[in-house]
């Protein structure tokens, strides 16, 4: 049974999934050594030795980090806004027309929020289609493409969930339609849109969840797979290096 396992251990290791992702094995050599503080998200910001093309700034960075540069003025402005909102029922159409009459500068801070979201969701799509058109989905970044994929879903997610919050006509009944799409997948459906309303219909239940999803959950999970699609664009080199042009 142990040598089943080994065999599954060492199979796995030597797979294409596996090295796409840990890109060196183990060792007590100085190559070995510096390769596993370059495959530690954390350690490699620090690291001693990197290489010179990791360093270099490209033209492909321009979509990337117009991207994050919308995410770090989502999260500025998405802050503030918290401090003036309440997520329930009725308050929370309440406190839009207070940023929207009352708040000084409410409505600057709400339509920066705002067109920074649609911006963030048009960077992030022209980002994936320039890497697609490219080819940087090709070894040795292919880790890092999913990585971005899950990017741009966790994006697509950040902006409908903000969809409910105003608590509006336009929210209450785009959600509907979106939640009712769900309910049409095969077998799941309804439990899909069940769990994602916090019950049948779109009700104070709902707005939580969503208030939740925007302000935490997603956030955090958007700055971790940031960290990680960062990292391995420093491990893997850019699309214009000299290094990314001898895998293609």
């Amino acid at each position: 049974m142990a040598k089943m396992l080994d065999t599954y251990v060492n199979d796995l290791r030597e797979s294409r999934l596996w090295r796409s992702v840990f890109r060196s094995g183990t060792g007590a050599t100085n190559l070995h050594r510096a390769l596993a503080v370059q495959q530690n998200i954390f350690l490699h910001l620090f690291s001693v030795k990197m290489r010179r093309a990791a360093l270099n700034f490209s033209v492909t960075w321009y979509l990337g980090t117009l991207s994050l540069a919308t995410f770090l003025i989502l999260v500025a402005t998405g802050i503030p806004l918290m401090l003036y909102y309440h997520p329930s029922v009725p308050q929370a159409y309440a406190d839009m027309k207070d940023l929207q009459f009352v708040v000084s500068a409410g409505v600057f801070l709400r339509n920066l929020h705002r067109w920074s979201a649609h911006a963030m969701v048009l960077l992030v799509f022209a980002h994936m289609f320039k890497v697609f058109y490219r080819g940087a989905y090709r070894p040795p970044r292919e880790f890092n493409w999913v990585i971005g994929v899950v990017l741009l879903i966790i994006t697509l997610f950040l902006s409908y969930t903000g969809y409910l919050l105003p608590w509006d006509q336009l929210a209450y009944w785009a959600i509907t339609v979106g939640s009712n799409i769900m309910s049409a997948v095969p077998a799941l459906g309804k439990k899909i849109r069940f769990l994602m309303l916090g019950g049948n219909t779109v009700n104070a239940n709902a707005l939580l969840r969503f208030y939740v999803l925007h302000c935490v959950i997603l956030p955090l999970a958007a700055i971790l797979f940031i960290g990680i699609h960062f990292w391995r664009i420093r491990k893997d080199g850019g699309l214009y290096t000299g290094e990314a042009k001898s895998h293609e």
